[in-house]
């Protein structure tokens, strides 16, 4: 069984004094443990005052399994690299489309995301580019199947794909991304797109072996631009909008 490491930088300013001990042990809180079948015993409903329910319900990541798969084969290359391989896809296929997960869990009573590190050092969401006329949804579902589940062949519909909470876009051949289409781009070379993925009560995580999955709560994550990048860093704000519903260990009942 592979672990699910949480990573604390600093302390969050809503944390309670014991959160903050837990959390800040170490500097590293790294949590093992098997999933087991839960039932949520209750819920609660929510709307803006508008009919439009923006609640969030968020399960512990104590109700998860975490396992490992064979490694996958990573390109080694810099940001020259990158934008040069970038550079020819475009003339090859133009616009190219990217697309993550935003994957909630709780621990310590607070939201986590979930990101994968790539040699220790880059922090990404779990996703990736697209294939040519393949949907945004059936993309990400493909890229979660891959990298969080046994295989491709695993059933990609039990991977439910919300609303899209953002788009960046890459206006030219360069390190430089924007939140938005500035109006003098006319064609842009990439675009990156954000989906708020909801987990059931439990379920299988499967990662490969060269690479972390980690739980990073919202508030180190927040506008920390150069731990995270602009895209992960920006995510916070995007979830503003919801009222997260932190579902204990403690609120299941266990199924016979």
């Amino acid at each position: 069984m592979k672990p699910i490491i949480s990573h604390y930088g600093r302390t969050c300013p809503h944390q309670r004094r014991g959160d903050s001990d837990k959390m800040r042990e170490g500097g590293v809180v790294v949590v093992n443990g098997g999933a087991e079948d839960h039932q949520q015993s209750g819920g609660r409903g929510d709307n803006n005052g508008d009919g439009v329910a923006y609640v969030l319900d968020i399960y512990p990541l104590s109700s998860y399994y975490f396992g490992t798969k064979e490694a996958l084969v990573l390109k080694t290359e810099s940001v020259a690299d990158m934008l040069h391989r970038l550079k020819a896809n475009y003339e090859a296929r133009g616009l190219r489309t990217c697309v993550g997960a935003v994957i909630l869990v709780e621990l310590f009573k607070h939201p986590h995301l979930l990101l994968l590190q790539v040699r220790n050092s880059i922090f990404k969401l779990p996703g990736g580019r697209l294939r040519p006329d393949e949907s945004d949804i059936e993309g990400l579902r493909r890229k979660l199947s891959r990298k969080l589940s046994i295989d491709e062949s695993t059933d990609d519909a039990e991977w439910e794909v919300g609303e899209c909470l953002g788009m960046w876009w890459r206006p030219d051949f360069e390190t430089l991304l924007y939140p938005y289409l500035p109006a003098s781009v006319k064609k842009p070379k990439e675009c990156t797109k954000l989906f708020l993925v909801k987990l059931p009560v439990s379920r299988k995580f499967i990662v490969p072996k060269n690479l972390k999955l980690l739980a990073v709560p919202l508030c180190q994550i927040h506008e920390n631009h150069k731990t995270y990048g602009p895209i992960i860093a920006g995510i916070p704000q995007l979830l503003s909008k919801f009222s997260f519903n932190m579902i204990e260990a403690e609120s299941y009942v266990l199924c016979d």
